[in-house]
């Protein structure tokens, strides 16, 4: 069975042959692991791949946002990083006071529109993996680095003019992307924001439902409408609004177990399938190997209903190379001694 079969499988709940495999790698573990990563790539080959997104008109991205100095996206916000590998903060937000209405430093970078649908359609027919699309849409994080953190969440809570005219402008531009990417050969459309500290959401549910579940209901509903499965990434502690995203029809959700409770998490089983992840933030730094595979028994027999489980791991800053192997070999090693 290849991979696009297996994933198809388990979002269907159908019983795949074994769980399917997907290794995030950033660039912190490329440069300080090379040959450990090669040899996890042959070892576990991933049955989920990104398209290419390939432009006839480049962004307004300048720099390289995973390397120490300064990297403006294609949005214009300027972002410093202080350490290699890692990306970094805005400090100079692009909207500067609570007038949303002078956007003059924003540009809504509708170059990404340009991209070669050919080239995605050939990389599909290429593949046995199942293909998600690159990162569509995040609004939530786009508004944070247009005008800084702590300002949105003022923002937020008494909406000043305009910010509801911006919000629907680049809720637009999205939509207006979802639909191409969705006229594509790509198996899954992918958005996502982080929306969890690490005990509870980063605002309150309800202020999360009046303004921005309509924009994510709006991309699933793209998505099914073409055929496509909706997959969306969100760290942090967001049980809160689970409910909500399986309301949508959401078909998979890459988010931190770990963070929330595998316990938790298990009344949501059968519902939504879990596209990882295994704990990065202690169990990949600091555990035994022989407790990163007890982690994942745990994962599986919680979560694993004939399916809704995908074998997601992210080789980032401070993990170690041989509990990523640990993740790949306890998953195998859950499924067959099921």
């Amino acid at each position: 069975m290849n991979g696009r079969s297996l994933v198809e499988e388990t979002l269907d709940f159908a019983g795949p042959d074994r769980v399917p495999r997907d290794l995030w790698t950033l660039p912190w573990a490329l440069g300080r692991y090379p040959q450990e990563v090669e040899a996890i790539r042959r070892r576990f080959p991933a049955d989920l791949s990104t398209a290419p997104e390939r432009l006839a008109t480049p962004t307004r991205e300048h720099g390289d946002p995973y390397a120490r100095g300064t990297f403006t996206d294609a949005w214009g916000a300027k972002f410093v990083q202080a350490t290699d590998g890692i990306i970094g903060e805005v400090k100079e937000p692009l909207v500067t006071d609570d007038d949303w209405e002078h956007l003059d430093r924003v540009h809504i970078p509708r170059e990404r529109l340009s991209f070669d649908r050919e080239a995605a359609n050939e990389f599909c027919r290429a593949t046995d993996t199942f293909v998600v699309s690159p990162v569509i849409a995040r609004p939530f994080e786009q508004l944070q680095f247009i005008r800084g953190t702590e300002n949105l969440y003022m923002d937020l809570v008494d909406i000043p003019a305009g910010l509801g005219s911006f919000i629907s402008q680049m809720h637009s531009f999205y939509c207006e992307l979802m639909e191409e990417w969705a006229r594509t050969d790509v198996d899954a459309l992918f958005f996502m924001d982080d929306w969890g500290a690490q005990n509870a959401l980063l605002i309150s549910p309800d202020l999360w439902r009046s303004i921005f579940k309509p924009l994510y209901r709006d991309y699933i509903e793209i998505a099914h409408r073409h055929d496509k499965r909706a997959f969306m990434h969100s760290d942090g502690h967001i049980v809160a609004i689970y409910p909500d995203l399986i309301e949508l029809g959401l078909d998979a959700i890459n988010s931190q177990l770990f963070c929330m409770g595998v316990d938790r998490l298990e009344q949501f089983a059968g519902s939504i399938t879990f596209w990882g992840e295994v704990d990065r933030q202690h169990l990949l730094v600091d555990a035994s190997p022989q407790e990163v595979e007890e982690a994942v028994e745990h994962v599986y027999r919680s979560l694993f209903r004939d399916g809704g489980c995908i074998a997601q791991c992210e080789f980032g800053a401070g993990a170690r190379p041989q509990n990523v192997v640990a993740v790949f070999e306890g998953w195998l090693n859950a499924r067959k001694c099921q």
